[in-house]
């Protein structure tokens, strides 16, 4: 009888701190087709020897797995982990995997840069995003 009881305890207490990570992830607030702080990670930030696309177009036309760094609005959500971008040179497909966003929540209004790679198929080409950082 105890074991029972000292199992519930725990599948109980467990539930409740997967239910309170999930609520702390953030993502993307605003239309949906379908249905403020970066998490501190340091690095190097300067020039790279990988040439990196700076615009939608340009993405639209690169290769697979070419670097980019987009500045723009995320417009729509379009499924679960895929949303629309949009920067001042046309729109595009784009994937955030819910461990990327690291907490931060942004609408249409809010200008954001993206860092990711090109994901070509066969006929589409979408940003598969590795961060997503507030523009200033």
């Amino acid at each position: 009888m105890k074991k029972l009881l000292v199992a519930s305890v725990l599948v109980f207490s467990s539930m409740s701190v997967m239910a309170a990570q999930q609520s702390n992830q953030g993502g993307f607030s605003g239309p949906q087709e379908a249905a403020p702080l970066a998490q501190n990670q340091g690095g190097f930030n300067g020039p790279s020897a990988i040439p990196v696309l700076n615009t939608v177009k340009a993405a639209s036309q690169a290769d697979d797995n070419a670097a980019v760094e987009l500045t723009g609005h995320i417009i729509s959500s379009i499924g679960k982990e895929d949303y629309m971008f949009k920067d001042a040179t046309g729109e595009m497909k784009i994937e955030i995997d819910h461990k990327d966003w690291h907490g931060m929540t942004v609408t249409p209004a809010t200008k954001i840069i993206i860092r990711g790679e090109v994901d070509k198929d066969w006929t589409v080409r979408t940003i598969d995003v590795d961060s997503v950082t507030l523009a200033k």
